[in-house]
């Protein structure tokens, strides 16, 4: 895979891999900025701004951002996250320029207007409401805050309702003005077109954005400790965390490798030995979330209340087992190939292409040839697998907990049951 990068004078990269086999091209705007780069009075400031955008900018009112890109058979959205905001498009391989165009205005002049920002919090509010109400998703948020408390990684991607209330433009533009910069912005594009000619589009609507940014992050650094919320709900939500491992650290692959032999496949360790086995629960998995500057190994289940006594010891058990004796060839060699076979069938999507290469080129400050991928998962060793999962779980527990909850384990208790 031929990846081409352009760097525009004020830093502004452009990066691309032609496929003219193809009728399409997906594209986008990856800006290196989310709810861990806000002021706390901002939390859910980058979640705003990322719908304000759509409502309107000085050449298109919200109804021709959507028809723009709907009247010739494209489509377009954007998603927000702790460290990217995301802003693409996937179109015919003809109307490239009109899709780069719509996007560029969304950042470069977003109006902001008061009307449509009073009706936007709303419909935000209501997300947060829906969230809110979900057990499944709502425990995942107070995980992030008890795994990295009192600071801007693990408060909310949505932001608390009465914060998003208080918004105004000062507020989104001031965001903007600090957080959105050529420096921390990747526009990449996969697909039908020609490298020199979409640098060139994307510098006639880009050339003036600024090229650095003026906001200090927070540091990441992981707490640790235990929640626990009683909800009247059917099932218990229950998370197990561990420091995990950052984006850029060398032993990335090590610790993907351990999360998928553990629980990140229904071949896994935690899957058989707790579905399959014992019927204690429907959803069981383990993940790893990394970040640029740290990470969080996490262990998700949900079932009734009263399996929580049986479940945890078994996971503890488990935990015990990889942390001390080698993982089997078979096991390993097994998830080796899935890793491998995954990162090729993500690059047949144009889409999900996009997506690497540019947050390669966020994370890592260039884009990672597919061979050196691929050695890097070859070169971990079993002794590396269980040197890993000593490390992650020999860290301070994060233990969270949501439901109808009557007997469970202690902190101390828990923390003592993995050793």
């Amino acid at each position: 895979m031929q990846v081409n990068l352009s760097t525009l004078p004020n830093g502004l990269r452009v990066i691309t891999v032609e496929r003219p086999q193809t009728e399409t091209v997906s594209l986008g705007l990856w800006v290196n900025t989310g709810s861990a780069y806000e002021p706390e009075a901002m939390n859910g400031v980058s979640h705003f701004v990322e719908h304000m955008v759509f409502k309107g900018t000085k050449k298109r009112n919200t109804a021709q951002i959507w028809e723009d890109i709907e009247n010739v058979g494209g489509s377009t959205n954007a998603y927000t996250s702790r460290e990217f905001t995301v802003f693409y498009a996937k179109m015919l391989k003809n109307d490239i320029e009109l899709a780069i165009d719509v996007l560029a205005d969304l950042v470069m002049a977003p109006t902001f207007d008061a009307t449509e920002m009073a009706k936007e919090k709303e419909v935000v509010i209501q997300e947060i409401k829906q969230t809110n109400d979900d057990p499944s998703d709502i425990v995942f948020d107070y995980f992030q805050e008890t795994a990295f408390a009192n600071q801007a990684l693990g408060r909310s991607i949505l932001g608390p309702a009465e914060k998003v209330r208080k918004f105004d433009s000062t507020t989104l533009r001031t965001y903007m003005a600090h957080n959105y910069a050529a420096e921390n912005i990747v526009v990449a594009a996969v697909g039908n077109l020609d490298h020199q000619k979409f640098v060139q589009m994307v510098n006639e609507r880009m050339a003036s954005l600024q090229a650095k940014t003026s906001f200090t992050p927070d540091k990441q650094i992981y707490t640790g400790g235990m929640f626990a919320k009683q909800r009247d709900i059917e099932q218990a939500q229950v998370l197990l965390g561990f420091p995990g491992i950052a984006y850029g650290s060398e032993q990335y692959y090590h610790a993907t490798i351990l999360s998928t032999i553990f629980g990140g496949s229904m071949s896994s360790r935690l899957f058989q030995e707790i579905r399959e086995k014992r019927g204690l629960v429907y959803s069981v998995y383990s993940f790893t979330n990394a970040h640029i500057e740290s990470g969080l190994f996490g262990i998700y289940a949900g079932l009734d209340a009263e399996q929580i006594p049986c479940y945890l010891p078994v996971v503890a058990e488990e935990i015990k087992k990889i942390s001390n004796d080698l993982v089997s060839d078979k096991e390993f060699n097994r998830v080796k190939v899935q890793l491998k076979a995954s990162v090729l069938m993500a690059l047949e999507s144009s889409s999900s292409t996009a997506e690497v290469i540019a947050r390669q080129q966020l994370i890592h400050k260039r884009n990672l040839p597919i061979a050196e991928i691929v050695e890097r998962i070859d070169s971990v060793t079993k002794e590396d697998i269980r040197t890993m999962a000593q490390q992650i779980f020999g860290g301070k527990l994060t233990y969270t907990l949501l439901g109808n909850l009557n007997k469970y384990p202690s902190y101390d208790e828990m923390q003592k049951m993995i050793g």
